[in-house]
């Protein structure tokens, strides 16, 4: 019975669902379109209906379309297609650049020409001609296009405006010469644009103008030929060397984190140095520690420090080899720091000598002797490798300083009696001797890295400055005497170029001058109103000139960036 029930259920379904059908198709013959299917669904509101009502409709065309002709029903679907190609492109065939509709229909010739040539022009404009040379260079053309940015604004003043930089103390950093005084507006902005370069180094990735372009390669070569090879292949300097003179009266230059900011000592400085990296310094004093930092010039860590429990330090020095450090004061011994194995030695005293003090000391420049200052007038010449006694030298008065000149050949030494001797190291024989103009005791010597000019201090605060080789060809008068320091001068130094003399004297606070060398005047903004060097009593220039130390005896090591220099 159940089975029944539903069978004629689903009968009865199926005969009202033939009588709405029938209903349906007459009302849809008389009005000539759908519009009676959809409302009659959207009143019966039966969703499954509908969908059987559309595949009956579908079935219904059919039959219509095999009653029609063929022609007819070809032109039906290409019309289909032509609209279907133009709502949507055409879906079986890819588009190709300048066809119509029509042709993505149509199947495409493969011997038709892609494209032609329009010479309907050709009787109104001549052709150009075209020349070997220039279908040469246009895959070069192609491959790179520099555009130079054009500047949005010119003004017109700066071809004839004139600039005064000497009126303006702040501008007279813009000199290329010493009597420089009138540039033009365009040469003024460049100078501008020169200075901030300098003191704020340029990212070159930044740079959207710039044809970037490695040493050693071609306008056509790209780095991967070669390139990076031919660098390595050369023993060229990279970095570029500033070739511009420092100018006389002001100097640039910028006060930094102090070197020893990591671990101050707790005595007076006595000796700061640079390592021949650039990169470390030493620093010791009368608190018996060594100590090594790192100079970067923002937080200089400290590397290591060292105590020495018998010795206060009054001097230290790298060999300028950079393998070990020697260490003196007021003792019958000195000790030597190799650098490689952290080994201390104890060396002293010497053989046949009764020195109470080797508390001072210089290294000649090929790293082989250490001339220290004996009694009486010795000089004593000690093997930096041996660390033994191989000669002496024999002044007539007591011997104040030493200098090393000539590459390590010759030395240089005054003392109380006022004359500068000249030693020959190979024969171990005074060469010269001559007396210091207007002094009544040398008190300290230096010579400039290429030994062509030495300076002379005296107990009175006179620093001479004299041309070697005149010197030693009988000319007695100083290139220039400079009497800026009062009291007995201290250490001096030349910088790595010999343009820059700093001179000390440790009895005068703020007791130091950096010298202009060729002007041999003394720069006028060092130290500044704001900074104070206490009461310096040793200092350095990095290798490069680019920092400068200064320790003093408060105990601190200040640090100086100096700009005209760009590197350490």
């Amino acid at each position: 019975m159940l089975l029944w029930q539903a069978d004629s259920q689903g009968k009865m379904s199926l005969i009202s669902q033939n009588a709405q059908k029938r209903r349906l198709e007459e009302s849809g013959a008389d009005d000539g379109n759908d519009e009676g299917i959809g409302s009659t669904v959207a009143i019966n509101g039966e969703v499954g209906k509908e969908g059987k009502l559309k595949n009956q409709n579908k079935e219904r065309k059919k039959k219509k379309r095999s009653k029609m002709p063929e022609a007819q029903q070809n032109k039906e679907e290409e019309e289909m297609r032509q609209l279907e190609s133009s709502l949507f492109g055409s879906l079986y065939t890819p588009l190709e650049f300048g066809s119509e509709v029509g042709a993505a229909v149509a199947a495409p010739d493969r011997d038709a020409p892609l494209f032609f040539t329009d010479r309907s022009a050709a009787d109104v404009v001549d052709d150009l001609p075209i020349y070997e040379e220039d279908l040469a260079h246009d895959d070069e053309e192609d491959e790179v296009i520099v555009k130079e940015r054009k500047p949005v604004w010119v003004d017109e003043e700066e071809e004839t405006a004139e600039v005064d930089i000497v009126k303006v103390a702040r501008l007279r950093k813009l000199r290329k010469e010493a009597d420089e005084h009138l540039i033009s507006g365009k040469e003024y902005e460049a100078r501008l644009r020169g200075q901030h370069a300098k003191l704020n180094p340029f990212t070159g990735w930044a740079d959207m103008d710039r044809k970037t372009t490695l040493p050693g390669t071609s306008d056509g070569e790209s780095d991967d030929e070669g390139g990076v090879d031919d660098i390595l292949q050369n023993n060229d300097e990279l970095v570029v060397k500033g070739t511009v003179k420092l100018l006389p009266g002001m100097l640039e230059f910028s006060r930094l984190v102090d070197a020893n900011i990591q671990d101050p000592s707790n005595g007076p400085i006595n000796s700061v140095q640079f390592h021949r990296n650039g990169q470390l310094m030493l620093a010791a004093g009368l608190d018996k520690h060594l100590r090594f930092f790192q100079i970067d010039g923002k937080r200089n860590p400290k590397i290591q420090s060292i105590f020495i429990g018998d010795c206060p330090v009054l001097k230290a020095s790298f060999l300028p080899d950079g393998s070990e450090v020697i260490l003196s004061g007021r003792r019958k011994f000195f000790y030597s720091f190799d650098l490689v194995n952290a080994a201390f030695s104890k060396i002293g005293p010497l053989t046949g000598r009764e020195e109470k003090s080797l508390e001072s000391f210089e290294i000649s420049p090929d790293s082989k002797t250490i001339a220290f200052v004996g009694n009486e007038g010795y000089i004593l010449l000690i093997s930096a490798k041996t660390k033994q006694l191989i000669g002496t030298l024999k002044m007539n008065g007591s011997v104040r300083s030493l200098a090393f000149a000539d590459g390590g050949n010759q030395l240089l030494s005054s003392g109380g009696d006022g004359h500068v001797y000249h030693w020959d190291l190979g024969t171990r024989k005074c060469i010269h001797k001559a007396m210091d103009d207007g002094s009544l005791a040398g008190v300290s010597l230096c010579t400039s890295r290429d030994s062509s000019l030495f300076a002379t201090g005296s107990t009175s605060g006179i620093v001479n400055v004299y041309k070697r080789d005149d010197f030693l060809g009988g000319k007695r008068k100083p290139l220039k005497t400079i009497e800026n320091l009062t009291t007995d001068v201290g250490e001096m130094k030349f910088n790595h170029d010999a343009q820059i003399l700093a001179i000390t004297s440790r009895k005068e606070r703020n007791g130091m001058r950096l010298v202009h060398v060729p002007s041999f005047t003394v720069f006028q903004n060092w130290p500044g109103p704001r900074f104070s060097l206490h009461y310096p009593r040793c200092l350095d220039f990095s290798p490069g000139s680019g920092f400068l130390s200064v320790g003093h005896a408060g105990g601190k090591v200040l640090l100086y960036k100096l700009h005209h220099y760009q590197n350490a």
